[in-house]
């Protein structure tokens, strides 16, 4: 069953998709893969022609609820 913050509306929690790790909504693209890219050095301009179905939106939210679960 997926779970869909209400904060942040992109961003679901589903036990079976990605073992149940915070990802963006429709894509199995957990948050913390998100962080990970984006502290290595990638763009968002990057991870966009990289993961086209991937919205800037979604990144921005991405790391919002980072920084709301710390």
């Amino acid at each position: 069953m997926e779970i869909r913050h209400c904060k942040f509306n992109r961003i679901t929690l589903d036990a079976g998709k990605c073992f149940g790790k915070p990802c963006i909504r429709g894509l199995r693209i957990p948050v913390a893969s998100i962080l990970g890219y984006l502290s290595s050095g990638m763009t968002v301009e990057e991870m966009l022609k990289e993961w086209p179905e991937l919205e800037r939106e979604a990144i921005d939210q991405a790391l919002g609820y980072a920084a709301w679960a710390m």
